[in-house]
């Protein structure tokens, strides 16, 4: 569904991504993990197409998407979740949702998608009025997943779902991504909370300085000497 191959992405003369290539199949969650720096957020911004591949080759269903803009990108299915959430302080949570759905035509599809998320993510029904701002850190990070199924993707990019929210919030943001999954949603999932992301993912690639360092079934890498010590703190 999603193939990347041998690709580099750079920041002026400094090298962020160097050759790497992965792969997400349709109804796959397929987690990127390793430390601050390793390259993953980049390797998500340039399937989305917010930073030029320098080489290589991104193809989304048989589409090649190195060098297409971001709208089209979007408009071919795959949605990013971007760190920090980013949503719409000052908007409500509806208005927020309906932001999603800008590029789909069919209304009463958007209001049937809305639904749905409210069912997902019952807080944000219950706040859907109120200002997201003012939500907590984990419910806007429901808001910005909830945002991001309102454009109806064949794809989620996930980038740090996890990041800054306390142990219970993290359970629960994994649960969620693990039911959107079942509903068949193919997912590429950076995440820095390493133990999360195996156990939830089917796959997994290990980035160190931009390279893939170890790939394979989550699994695998959860039992994996390496990856407990570096990544998962266990002795």
């Amino acid at each position: 569904m999603l193939d990347v191959q041998d690709i580099h992405v750079a920041y002026g003369q400094i090298t962020a991504v160097h050759g790497v290539s992965l792969n997400v199949q349709e109804k796959e969650v397929v987690a990127l993990i390793g430390n601050n720096g390793a390259g993953k957020t980049s390797i998500l911004k340039a399937i989305s197409g917010l930073e030029p591949v320098v080489s290589g080759r991104i193809t989304f269903m048989g589409q090649r998407l190195d060098g297409m803009p971001v709208h089209r990108v979007t408009s071919l299915g795959i949605v990013q979740v971007p760190e920090g959430r980013k949503i719409f302080s000052t908007l409500t949570v509806q208005e927020n949702l309906f932001m999603g759905a800008l590029r789909v035509k069919n209304r009463p599809a958007v209001r049937d998608q809305m639904e749905k998320v409210y069912e997902m993510f019952g807080v944000l029904g219950q706040r859907r009025h109120q200002a997201g701002g003012t939500l907590s850190g984990g419910e806007q990070q429901m808001l910005a997943i909830g945002r991001a199924l309102m454009a109806q993707p064949r794809m989620l990019l996930l980038d740090e779902p996890s990041l800054g929210l306390a142990p219970m919030l993290t359970e629960m943001i994994a649960e969620k991504i693990v039911e959107i999954a079942a509903g068949g949603m193919p997912i590429l999932l950076v995440e820095q909370n390493a133990k999360m992301a195996l156990e939830i993912s089917h796959r997994a690639y290990v980035l160190e300085t931009g390279t893939i360092a170890i790939e394979g079934k989550s699994q695998d890498l959860l039992e994996n000497e390496i990856v407990q010590r570096t990544y998962l703190g266990m002795e």
